[in-house]
This record gives structure tokens, C-alpha cells and sequence, in this order.
């Protein structure tokens, strides 16, 4: 706060993310007492964060593409700048729509009607979604937008600092905020003909949750049960994660593996399959990517191996919420685990024979197999022949 003036003026947008991210509950009060106008935090600081996972999937489609079923597309230019716009034009909207919501019901939780302090929650709140969508920039690394979860946390804990709600109805409040957000978004997503995550409005694409009960858990579709106090936990391994950064950025140490060295880890035969193809890529300092195509007949899959380098310590917070999620169908079934602390991804439909197989290694590198194949199991036989192991001695 400026000494003589009761009200403090906003911080830069790195020093906000960071303090929003690491401290949210020192940082809600700070930002509570704030002077600000709607269109300055959409100036200032949403037109600019939530620029982040649109960017990033305009690049990773462009350089990387997509596989799925075996096959692998790569859109053209003008449909991943649709695409991305697209989604950066309704993360805005999302934005505006979740802080009418937030305003709306205040009241209904003891608290108190500001549309500019519930633009700052949704604002704000919105920060772990727009940067874990970083994750975007390659596909491969897409299910670890998970980490963007951790909005509903900040969401969670800004509601009753700025709407002035009772703590005891935090809970409750961000519950009904965010089913509220969810209806009324897959409404106007419908009516305007796009087929869009119901709730693209905290930046990660996160699904309706929907309360379990006063339990301080909330169950999310498609992912499983999230515990808010595992949140408070992801807390601390943000703020772990930050330091390693620092410190790679200070020492050059810590820096993304050689492209042609991830390439070194990818075999010229898996099992049956034959390698008929192979290439890599740098990132700067984000990090680096290889992959090689494998084939048997008429089967073939895909591995990737990428170095996420020190934004690695990101993927740490997925697991430290402890993510569990399984999905059952006729054919086939989807299943996301926390395993020895790492998050481990698998899919499979038996009347395609095709699916795929990830695992996080270290908290920094993923290697991920995808494709058609004859069981799962050799998709993981796949992931295991990169060896996982020699990649985690990397990381030390």
C-alpha cells in the first residue's frame, strides 16, 4: 500500500501472477482494497494472460499437430488461427459472464453486490487456468491443463475476501458459482453452434463441477474429485516450483536436454514394430520434443518423449492434488492416476484397438505412446523401452 493513500494501485502483471499463484490468501486482501476499473483489468492483465493458451495451441498445432486413432494432422494455418482466436475470444467472455454470476449471488451468501470487486475475483482467479495453458503449445503435455484446477482454489479463497461472504459459506459459494457458470455457458455455446467446454471461462477449459457435499470437495466430470485442502497444498509446490525456475534462470542450469539427445532415447525397434520415422525439436528454453512413428502391418503408434525443463515443476502440482479419475464405456475405457507422485494417462477402445499410454517422469519429462496397437500393453511396453528411469537421471 502507498504510505498516505488508503487505497493501493495494482502490481505489474508478473509480480500479480506470481503473488496470485504462490500466496493467494496475502494477496486477496491486498488486491481487495485495490483501485481499479473493469476495463483496466481487462487492459492490463486478462487481454494479455489469457493470450497464453490460445498462443500456445495456435504454435503446438502448427509444429506439432495432433494424432488420434493412429493417424497424425497437422491443421492448416488459417484453421489453428480459427481455432485459437476462437478460443481466446470466449475465454474474454467467460471472464465477464462469471463475474455477473459472482456479483448476482453474493447476496445469497451473506455477501456483498460489487460488480468491480466480482470482476477482480473472476479476473484473477482465472491466472493458474490462462498459464497452464501453456501446456497446450504440445499436445502431448495437454492433460497436464489440470493444473489450471487450482483457478477454483484461488476462486475458492477470493470469494469471501472480496464479495464479503462468510468463510463458512466459501464453500457453497463457489459451488453454485461455477455450476451457475457452467449452465449458462453450454446455453450460449449452444445457441451460437460451437461445441465448446462448458466452462472455457477460468482459461484451462475446466468441465461443471458439481458438489459432493459441505466435505471441502468438489467432483469434477471427466476428472475425478479435487480436495480443496490438496489445493493449499499445490500452494507450496508452486511456490517450490518458482524457485527452480529462479534458479535455472539465474545459473543456466537446470536447461532443456538437447533435442538430438531425447531423439537418442527413441529405439530403432519396439517389439514388433519398426521405427519408420523420427524427428525432434527445440523449444528455447521451454524445452525440447522427439518422436518416432513405429509400424507392424497395419498398426502403428506413435511415441513422444518431451523435456519440459524447469517449467517441469509445474506438472508437480497435478500431482500433488492426488488426481484419480476412470471412465467406462461399452468399447473401451479412459483412466488418469497418481502413481509414485507421478500422473499416469490411459485410454483404450478394443473395438479400434487404439489408445494410448503417458506418464510425467521426474515432474519434468513426459513420454507418451499413441496409437493403434495390439492391447494397451504394448503401448506401455512402448513407454517403458524409451526408459523412463535414464530419463528421470537426467533431471538430477
Amino acid at each position: 500500500m502507498i504510505e498516505g493513500d488508503p487505497i493501493s494501485r495494482p502490481k505489474s502483471i508478473i509480480d500479480r501472477a506470481k503473488a496470485i499463484i504462490l500466496k493467494p490468501k496475502e494477496e486477496w486482501p491486498v488486491i481487495d482494497v485495490e483501485s481499479a476499473t473493469i476495463s483496466s483489468l481487462f487492459k492490463d492483465y486478462a487481454l494479455i494472460l489469457a493470450a497464453v493458451p490460445a498462443v500456445a495451441l495456435l504454435l503446438g498445432s502448427q509444429i506439432f499437430g495432433f494424432s488420434a486413432l493412429g493417424f497424425h494432422y497437422r491443421p492448416s494455418l488459417m484453421s489453428s488461427v480459427s481455432m485459437a482466436v476462437t478460443q481466446y475470444v470466449f475465454a474474454l467472455a467467460g471472464i465477464a459472464l462469471l463475474a455477473f454470476i459472482i456479483d448476482f449471488l453474493a447476496p445469497n451468501f451473506g455477501g456483498t453486490s460489487n460488480r468491480i470487486q466480482a470482476f477482480k475475483v473472476a479476473v484473477y482467479s482465472a491466472t493458474a487456468g490462462w498459464l497452464a495453458g501453456i501446456f497446450s503449445l504440445i499436445p502431448s503435455l495437454s492433460l497436464l491443463g489440470i493444473v489450471g484446477l487450482y483457478s477454483l482454489y484461488l476462486l475458492y479463497t477470493g470469494l469471501p475476501v472480496l464479495m464479503k461472504s462468510p468463510a463458512d459459506k466459501a464453500l457453497s459459494y463457489t459451488v453454485v458459482t461455477v455450476i451457475c457458470g457452467a449452465v449458462v455457458g453450454v446455453v450460449l455455446y449452444t445457441l451460437l453452434g460451437l461445441i465448446m467446454a462448458p466452462f472455457a471461462m477460468i482459461g484451462g477449459g475446466i468441465a461443471g463441477p458439481v458438489a459432493t457435499q459441505e466435505s471441502g470437495t468438489v467432483t469434477v466430470p471427466g476428472m475425478g474429485e479435487i480436495d480443496l485442502d490438496k489445493m493449499k497444498a499445490a500452494s507450496a509446490k508452486m511456490e517450490e516450483a518458482a524457485k527452480k525456475m529462479e534458479v535455472a534462470a539465474k545459473t543456466g542450469q537446470g536447461g532443456a536436454v538437447d533435442p538430438s539427445a531425447l531423439q537418442a532415447f527413441l529405439p530403432g525397434a519396439i517389439g514388433g514394430y519398426k521405427r519408420t520415422e523420427i524427428s525432434s525439436a527445440g523449444l528455447g528454453a521451454g524445452g525440447s520434443h522427439a518422436e518416432a512413428r513405429y509400424e507392424a502391418g497395419d498398426r502403428s503408434f506413435r511415441v513422444e518423449i518431451t523435456d519440459m525443463a524447469a517449467m517441469g515443476a509445474l506438472a508437480g502440482m497435478g500431482a500433488a492434488m492426488n488426481v484419480n479419475s476412470s471412465r467406462q464405456t461399452e468399447t473401451g475405457y479412459e483412466r488418469t492416476q497418481t502413481i509414485n507422485g507421478q500422473i499416469v494417462t490411459e485410454e483404450w477402445d478394443k473395438s479400434s484397438n487404439d489408445g494410448k499410454f503417458g506418464t510425467t517422469v521426474a515432474n519434468r519429462f513426459m513420454v507418451e505412446a499413441s496409437g493403434t496397437a495390439a492391447s494397451i500393453d504394448e503401448l506401455k511396453a512402448a513407454v517403458a523401452a524409451v526408459g523412463p528411469e535414464k530419463l528421470a537421471a537426467l533431471a538430477k
